[in-house]
This record gives C-alpha cells, structure tokens and sequence, in this order.
C-alpha cells in the first residue's frame, strides 16, 4: 500500500537566499518519492522467481535461495530507511515481517507458523486502528487525514464555521473503523492462501517454491482489493468533506499534492 506524500515545511524561516537554496536542495535529498513498480519488483517478483526458479539443489539451494530472496525486500527497506531518515512503523512490522520469514524457513517451523505469521502483521495494525480511536490521535489522521495529503487548516476553519465540527468527526470515527477493517480482510486473507498455498515442509524446496507462489498471489489476491478499499474510504472522507465544507477538491487536497498532478 503506496500513498503520494508531500515535502515537509521547514519548522525555521533561513533569513538569506543562499540559506534558503540550501534549505531547499536539502529538503529535496530528503523526499521520498514513491516508486510503485520498484516496489513491486524488489518485493514480489524478484524475491518470488528466486524462491520458484533458485530452491534446486544444483542451483543455490533451499536455504540459499530463502536467503538471497529475503535480501531484497530487507535490503531495499533498510537503504531506504537509512536514505531518507524516516521511521515508518508500518514499514518496519514489514521488515521484521521478512525476518520472521526467514527464522520460519531456516529453521525448519511448522508451516502453521508462517499462515499465523502472514495473518499477524496486518492484524496487528487493524487492531492498532481501532485502538487509536481511544487517543487522541487517531491513526486515519496519520495514513489519510493529514496536512501532507489535504489542507487540514483550511478543512477545520470551513468545518468551524459551518458548525459541523462535532458531525465530522463522528464521520472520521466512520472512516478509522473502515480503515481498520481492510487490514482485518487482509489478515484473513493472508491466512487463508498461506494455508491454501504452503504445505510442504519449511527448509525444502517445495516449500520455498509454494512460498514464492503465495508471495505473487498476494499482489492480485490482496494488495490491489486492499488498495481498492482504501480508495474508497479516501472518496469517502472526500466527500464527507466537501458535503460539510463545500469546498472543491483543489481547495482540499494539500499545495503539495496539486504541485505534483501539475507536474505529471
């Protein structure tokens, strides 16, 4: 699941221009642009054909090729942690995803661990949806309502002064319960083609084979129907926001964000 993001402003105002073309430049080498088909490559495909094409024992082994797959969706996600210097912690349940993987593999687990394993880690953040509606920073105004997506100051003044505040938020309690169940589908779904798919005895080659046919599966079977879900709740909160506002998607979306689609 890739969302677009925007620069973050710079908390001090540099007083001369030389100080703000540094700023900039600076702030630019920080960016993170996303990269979908990048994504895509190092985390599903390559990583699936070692595990179906690389297991032989006259190529790199069970073991060898688990550990040469593992390293590319490890690897890729440290570098880019290490690149732009923010920490994710969707992005790192992610990471030790990929290692719990491994140590399943490597050691030999029953693969009844590995179904629990892919069923965990998008539970884990359902649950962390919902209990973040009892904070005061729900975790929607994190991954969808927020000042890098949409303008939230100018969104709360309009909401202030129609007085639909109160209304609003019950529609943003809405959205965080939606939110949270598209990663309550995924886990179950995950469990569902890890047991469907993975059989055979961790450490083998069957299993490394069956392991890189679940990982292509997942991508039609749950990432697009995830981010289909997700699309949706934005064009709910969308809406919701224009029905109580009546502003248009450019005076909602975030400077940002309409910088870029100009760009495009």
């Amino acid at each position: 699941m890739v969302w677009r993001r925007r620069a973050t402003q710079a908390i001090m105002q540099p007083s001369s221009d030389l100080s703000d073309v540094m700023t900039e430049t600076a702030h630019t080498r920080a960016e993170h642009k996303p990269r979908p088909l990048i994504d895509l490559a190092v985390s599903i495909l390559i990583p699936s054909l070692i595990l179906m094409k690389l297991s032989g024992e006259d190529r790199l082994g069970a073991d060898g090729a688990l550990l040469l797959a593992l390293a590319f969706p490890l690897g890729w996600g440290l570098w880019e942690l290490a690149r732009y210097r923010k920490f994710n912690w969707i992005a790192l349940l992610g990471l030790i995803s990929v290692l719990l993987t491994g140590g399943i593999g490597l050691l030999q687990l029953d693969t009844q661990w590995l179904a629990i394993k892919e069923a965990a880690v998008p539970g884990i953040i359902g649950i962390a949806v919902l209990a973040s509606t009892r904070t005061r920073y729900p975790l929607i105004r994190t991954l969808l309502y927020n000042p890098k997506v949409l303008n939230v100051d100018k969104i709360h003044e309009q909401l202030e002064r129609n007085g639909q505040t109160e209304h609003f938020e019950t529609r943003l309690l809405r959205a965080t319960y939606l939110l949270s169940g598209t990663f309550f589908f995924s886990s179950f779904m995950n469990y569902v083609l890890a047991k469907w798919i993975v059989n055979s005895p961790a450490g083998s080659e069957a299993f490394n084979a069956e392991l890189g046919r679940m990982t292509l599966l997942s991508y039609p079977m749950i990432a697009i129907p995830s981010m289909l879900m997700m699309m949706a709740i934005f064009f709910y909160l969308w809406r919701t926001i224009h029905g109580l506002t009546g502003l248009r998607l450019e005076d909602i979306m975030a400077s940002g964000t309409q910088e870029q689609g100009g760009g495009k």
